[in-house]
């Protein structure tokens, strides 16, 4: 009924103006405009729709334009880029999610389902701020991260700023999150008068959450305590449980540790702090080793202790700083000695130690073979019992 209404009026006026060029313009305008606004009319939402299309490619050429003239200012400044480089799609949802919320305050309140899309704009943008946020502490972190590698042979004090850079960021990180979900739940009419009406019912609710809690809480302190006071950090050597590995990874909540064989065990941060271990490489990453050998007591140590420092001058995994020969020990059937080894970090020190065993092994057996520990025993010939008397005359005789 709406096209044949408006058909006649219009077929009328074109026989009228058939000559006129502009009023076969105005004809056209007003064939292609009129039923838009006609069906904005009778769909009110239509209005808002197009807004938020046209925003659309609005946001993309000013985010454009905006990240390639940040990105020529920041070349020069690390953080600046990698800032724009981790955060430049968030703000551009950001930029976008803002708009849409101001089209969406100043639309009819008449308009049905407007309070809905209200409410999902606030989470979208709650959720989008959030992401920013976090995009931006990654950004500072790994910034951090490169200008420290731990790629090189005095790395301890990268090491130290990689972990606290680690697992601040990762704290921050949970916060921000932490804070982002308690904003978009509190938009939520529903779960906050749960909450309040739990509160009011229940005076132990709090001490409940508390104790459940306990565990997250407990470990999120101790990621912060570790950060700053550093009792191990990434690529320390340590023994824990009764196991020797590196630590290969701290998260918030707990901490890899690489062992020797391959092996990956899953320990607490609260345990770092609650319990004791040992960390081989808490000040400097030079450690002793020691080689332990038992001979005979007329083994010369002189020779041993020359070949144990040849060894060690040969051996790539010697630092040169000490190479030290003793005997420790003096049982009833053999002498123990030591040797005392230097290198530069654990793994070196654990072949270095093979190295000069296997090698003063080998140097005992080939130039002193009879000096290697033995068994003594005496054996008495045969013969007539005598008694003690007896014995005790041979004596005196």
């Amino acid at each position: 009924m709406l096209a044949i209404r408006w058909r006649f009026p219009l077929h009328r006026h074109h026989r009228e103006s058939m000559n006129n060029p502009s009023s076969e313009w105005l004809d056209a305008i007003a064939l292609t405009v009129v039923p838009w606004i006609l069906l904005i009319n009778h769909m009110p939402w239509i209005g808002v729709v197009v807004q938020l299309l046209i925003a659309v490619p609005v946001v993309a050429v000013i985010h454009s334009v905006a990240v390639n003239i940040l990105q020529r200012l920041a070349a020069s400044l690390p953080y600046s880029r990698r800032l724009v480089q981790y955060g430049h799609r968030a703000a551009g949802t950001v930029l976008f999610l803002l708009i849409a919320q101001v089209l969406l305050r100043n639309a009819a309140d008449s308009l049905p389902g407007i309070a809905t899309a209200r409410h999902v704009a606030a989470l979208a943008l709650i959720a989008s701020v959030t992401w920013l946020g976090v995009r931006c502490v990654r950004a500072v972190a790994h910034t951090i991260i490169e200008f420290n590698p731990a790629d090189v042979p005095d790395n301890l004090q990268a090491r130290r700023i990689q972990t606290q850079t680690r697992v601040l960021a990762r704290s921050v990180m949970a916060v921000i999150i932490l804070i982002g979900t308690g904003t978009a739940l509190s938009t939520m009419p529903i779960l906050r008068q749960i909450g309040t009406s739990l509160l009011a019912s229940a005076g132990v609710a709090g001490l409940v959450v508390g104790f459940a809690a306990k565990p997250v809480l407990g470990n999120l302190l101790a990621g912060m305590q570790i950060a700053l006071t550093q009792p191990i950090r990434l690529e320390d050597v340590v023994i824990v449980q009764n196991e020797w590995g590196q630590v290969e990874e701290i998260t918030g909540t707990y901490v890899v540790v690489r062992i020797w064989d391959q092996r990956r065990m899953i320990v607490p941060l609260q345990w770092f702090i609650e319990n004791p271990f040992q960390n081989w490489t808490r000040t400097n990453s030079d450690i002793l080793g020691t080689v332990t050998v038992w001979a005979d007591y007329r083994m010369p140590v002189e020779p041993l202790r020359l070949e144990a420092e040849r060894i060690c001058s040969k051996a790539p995994e010697w630092d040169k700083r000490l190479c030290l020969t003793q005997v420790v020990d003096a049982g009833e059937r053999a002498m123990q000695i030591r040797v005392l080894v230097s290198a530069g970090d654990a793994g070196r020190s654990w072949d270095l130690r093979c190295r000069v065993r296997e090698g003063l092994i080998d140097f005992v057996q080939r130039e002193y073979p009879e000096y290697l520990p033995r068994m003594r025993a005496e054996v008495l010939a045969e013969g007539p019992m005598r008694s003690p008397s007896d014995t005790d005359d041979a004596r005196l005789t």
